[in-house]
Parts: C-alpha cells; sequence; structure tokens
C-alpha cells in the first residue's frame, strides 16, 4: 500500500496556539518522525509526504529559511532511524533553489538506505507536479522519442516517481478539499480521506482510521 500525504495546518495551528507559525512546522515535524515509524511498523509498503511545494517560495524569507533549516535537521536527525526501521529514504522535485548542503544531506541519506527493504519513505521538496510532467515531456523530447512510441507507461517512466508505485490512499489535513498540485499523474485512481486535524495534531490513530476507511471502499478503477 502506498499512502501520499498533504501535510497541511502548522501555521494556522500554531496561531489558534499563540504561537508564531514557525511553532507549528516545528510540531508537525514530530508528527513526520511518529506517522513514518507507525507506518513502518504496520507494513505500509510506501509513504510520500509533501514537503514543500515549488508555490511556496512565495512565502516569507525568514519562514522559508527556517523550514530550511528544520528540513536539515531533520535529515541529520533521523538518518539513525531511517536505518534502525529499514526505512528507504529518497525525494523528489527540482533542486533549484535547495541549498548545496541540504542537497548534500539528501544524497546523503538516499545512499545510506538504499539497500533498506522496509518502508520506502519519499519526500516531496520544492515539487510541483505541473513541473514534473512538463520536465518529463522535455526528457522525452530531448531522447528523441518517436510519438508512437509515446504511451503512458514511457511518461510515467520519465517522471520524478519513476519505479514507485502509485498511491493508493491520498491523505489532507487541516480540512482542504484540493490537491494543491502534487502528484497529479500518480493520483489519477487513488482515494481521498480528509480530516479537520491540522497536521501537528495528526496521529497514528488518525492514521489508522484512514486506513480503515480505506479499506471499506470498493475501487474499481473506472469498471463497474
Amino acid at each position: 500500500m502506498h499512502i501520499a500525504i498533504i501535510m497541511d495546518g502548522n501555521g494556522r495551528w500554531a496561531i489558534r496556539q499563540g504561537l508564531p507559525r514557525a511553532e507549528g512546522h516545528r510540531a508537525g515535524a514530530v508528527r513526520v518522525r511518529e506517522v513514518t515509524e507507525h507506518c513502518a511498523k504496520i507494513g505500509i509498503e510506501q509513504l510520500t509526504l509533501y514537503c514543500l511545494s515549488s508555490e511556496n517560495w512565495k512565502r516569507p524569507d525568514s519562514e522559508l529559511k527556517f523550514l530550511m533549516e528544520m528540513l536539515k535537521y531533520y535529515l541529520t536527525k533521523e538518518q539513525s532511524a531511517f536505518v534502525e526501521n529499514d526505512i528507504n529514504f529518497s525525494a523528489i522535485g527540482r533542486n533549484a533553489g535547495i541549498p548545496e548542503d541540504i542537497l548534500a544531506k539528501i544524497q546523503e541519506c538516499t545512499n545510506l538506505t538504499k539497500q533498506n527493504k522496509g518502508l520506502k519513505l519519499c519526500l516531496a521538496i520544492n515539487y510541483g507536479s505541473r513541473a514534473e510532467i512538463t520536465d518529463a515531456v522535455k526528457a522525452i523530447v530531448r531522447e528523441g522519442i518517436n510519438a508512437d512510441k509515446i504511451d503512458e507507461e514511457c511518461v510515467a517512466e520519465h517522471l520524478y516517481t519513476s519505479g514507485m508505485s502509485e498511491p493508493d490512499l491520498l491523505i489532507r489535513t487541516a480540512g482542504e478539499l484540493r490537491l494543491s498540485n502534487y502528484l497529479l499523474w500518480q493520483l489519477s485512481y487513488a482515494e481521498i480521506w480528509t480530516t479537520e486535524t491540522c497536521w501537528p495534531d495528526f496521529n497514528a490513530t488518525l492514521l489508522d482510521k484512514a486506513i480503515e476507511d480505506f479499506g471499506k471502499r470498493k475501487r474499481n478503477f473506472g469498471g463497474i
């Protein structure tokens, strides 16, 4: 099973608590660890988390700087947990704008865990689905692939997620009901589950509820 999550509501959670927005991101990072470890424990095959969208660069510089610092801190701190929990780490998205030290840390985590056989954890960082599809088209053109040879499989092989299974379940927190340019190609037949709970209050119990609700749905994939 592949679960994709849009981790929304960090800022709103902080404001409701009378805290700076940065504290919402800090609290959200704690939930990332809890949810990741729970997925590994219950045998989820893949977890893909929307960490930073390509549109998030519109946010204040101070908030972006804090997000970068949090990302580096998370990647450094969680390396041992990745190894202990047999987690296979990867990241998708464009490198442009990401500090070199963070790109190096992403590569370090990827190399360190590439032989791990457990949960596949993918972080979408500076990710936008339209950009991903655009990059895939450019790659196909550069390779000179004949139009007659271009099919859905060909496009999928040129996406950032090449080699990954498509998500079965999309979870979005904080009550929002949109995809926000996230995995538009890959989510074509995913089931969607939303909760009013902001990401810093999301936990393993709610994750289990989402999975339980998913198990009750009948997936026809366009059939009867």
